[in-house]
């Protein structure tokens, strides 16, 4: 295992470059379209898309494996006002990238349609096949510990990471702090909040939800005046407008059919990607809660859930293998200190006792000794609000911070005492690189810009980084998907702006027409298209060591 520190320096052109960047994602023609979109569910053959609008609107999507260039397009659908629509894009080609974009109008108009921006997904990476995806926690919106507008700079950050798919690990939608008072109208309120970020980025990064202790969904609340409680009205919400895997043949996890028309809770579950496979537990939703906060032997990870797990472990022939849950036991906090005892490590809170035989005669071993027995590379969970990296029997257990707290030091100061080595300060998301031979962490610090005038930190600083594997030849450097330059916002207007990574030194970049003419060219990072006609173009980005073509249309 390799560590790396990175440190500040001089970054004022990538900072004002993050911030055009921000903006682009935030400040584009979605008011026009009065849409946005969320990806889930990516297979080998297939995807799915949410698409909630603020008006009724007839639409379908047009998509193919050249950009700009569809080939296939779906049937008219009719979206209604304010209702998420789903649509399973099927038939696809595994371990490929597809370009897509939306094509609506105004129920019953006689217009034609306009037409979204292009966005792309990726279907499941073959094995393999390099890759990477990003992980954040505790957004905490709802309760104001959480920061809008330093979570969207976290969102554009991993949105300039091109990851295949995103997962955040809970402390999302919910609000348990009043659980008894709290009314469905809320709960649809705190669910719907977050479509008018995560829709930013995630029309092209498949996001999963993993459920985390305030969105409510224990089985103690699920039990208490049934369906009238917050835990069935978060269950259904969640579902409304997120779309989470359910048992398909491609994932597995919780097969159970609740009442109240919950249906499959979409709570606990498995795929593989590229090298790797993926677990998220419920930590939660356990079937033996007897209490809201259940501690030491009254927590269980419920039978059937460990038995999935267990048999889920047992049977991956993954080179690398990641779990994912809010937290160890669901409470608590820390992370090795809490993994030796009870059900995850079978000793007594002393750390002397060995019980668990004798408290869990149903179950094999500690949830922990599963992990180190099946090759289990890293644990991560959320829930301390900090940065903190520690490893036990090789095994790492990763907590992350929050994505928005632009205190940059809650968790830090709340609970970086429970962990025993790797605790950081700092706001931001982890970037996780996957490649046959090498798994490399990332720790992604986000900051709001008056946060760096000092020069001390800047937007998008590597905090920590740390490998699994061979990193040393092949592996993660050569990892690729990961786009060198950015162009953007595409279809443009009248100003394009072009993200340039600070690596790449001088750079020229030409505006190029169909017939190889070119019209423009700039060594700025922005460029004047007024006086260009509508139309298809090429962007050639060269740097001193390569050269980037880019498909533009001009459109007003």
């Amino acid at each position: 295992m390799v560590l790396f520190m990175e440190t500040p320096g001089n970054v004022l052109v990538g900072k004002l470059i993050l911030i055009l960047f921000i903006s682009a994602f935030f400040n584009n023609s979605l008011s026009a379209q009065s849409y946005n979109e969320i990806l889930g569910r990516p297979t080998e053959s297939s995807i799915t898309i949410s698409i909630l609008s603020t008006q009724q609107i007839e639409v379908y999507w047009e998509y193919g494996t050249i950009s700009g260039l569809y080939s296939f397009t779906t049937p008219v659908v009719t979206g209604l006002k304010n209702t998420p629509y789903e649509f399973d894009f099927t038939g696809l080609q595994p371990d490929t990238k597809y370009y897509y974009r939306t094509r609506y109008r105004i129920s019953g108009s006689a217009a034609a349609y306009s037409s979204g921006a292009e966005h792309i997904f990726h279907t499941q990476r073959a094995p393999g096949h390099a890759f990477s995806f990003t992980i954040e926690a505790d957004e905490h919106l709802y309760d104001k510990k959480g920061v809008r507008s330093l979570y969207k700079i976290c969102l554009a950050n991993q949105a300039a990471d091109f990851p295949d798919f995103m997962l955040s690990l809970g402390d999302i939608f919910g609000d348990d702090h009043h659980p008894y008072d709290i009314t469905s109208t809320q709960m649809d309120s705190l669910h719907k909040d977050y479509r008018q970020y995560l829709g930013q980025i995630c029309h092209s990064i498949p996001f999963y939800v993993c459920l985390g202790n305030h969105e409510g969904e224990f089985d103690y609340y699920l039990a208490h005046t049934p369906p009238e409680n917050i835990a069935v009205y978060a269950t259904l919400w969640r579902k409304f407008y997120y779309p989470n895997p359910f048992p398909n043949g491609f994932y597995s996890g919780n097969t159970d059919v609740e009442p109240y028309g919950m249906g499959n809770p979409e709570n606990y579950y498995a795929w593989t990607w590229g090298d790797a496979l993926f677990v998220v537990l419920d930590v939660y939703r356990n079937q033996c809660d007897t209490s809201a906060k259940p501690v030491n032997w009254e927590w269980s990870l419920g039978l059937p859930q460990y038995t999935w797990l267990k048999n889920t472990l047992e049977s991956s022939t993954s080179k690398y293998k990641f779990v994912f849950a809010h937290h160890i036991r669901g409470q608590g906090r820390g992370g090795i200190s809490n993994a030796k005892l009870f059900e995850w490590g079978g000793y007594e809170q002393n750390g002397t006792i060995y019980s668990f035989p004798a408290n869990r005669p149903d179950m094999a071993k500690p949830i922990h000794q599963l992990f180190v027995d099946n090759g289990v590379n890293v644990f991560f969970q959320g829930h301390d609000h900090v940065f903190a990296h520690e490893v036990m029997d090789g095994i790492t257990y990763q907590a992350l911070p929050m994505p928005s707290d632009s205190t940059y030091e809650i968790g830090m100061l709340a609970n970086a005492d429970s962990y025993l080595s790797d605790t950081l300060d700092g706001s931001g998301h982890i970037r996780v690189s996957v490649s046959t031979d090498c798994v490399k962490v990332d720790y992604i610090r986000a900051y709001l810009p008056a946060d760096t005038l000092s020069g001390i930190h800047h937007n998008r600083e590597v905090a920590f980084s740390y490998t699994i594997g061979s990193c040393t030849t092949a592996g993660v450097s050569d990892i690729p998907e990961r786009k060198l330059c950015t162009i953007y916002p595409n279809p443009a207007n009248d100003v394009l702006r072009i993200q340039i990574p600070e690596s790449a030194g001088d750079y020229k970049v030409r505006l190029i027409n169909l017939l190889g003419q070119t019209l423009l060219e700039t060594r700025s990072d922005l460029m004047n298209v007024s006086s260009i006609q509508n139309g298809v173009y090429l962007v050639n980005i060269q740097t001193s060591g390569y050269q980037l073509n880019e498909k533009l249309l001009i459109s007003r």
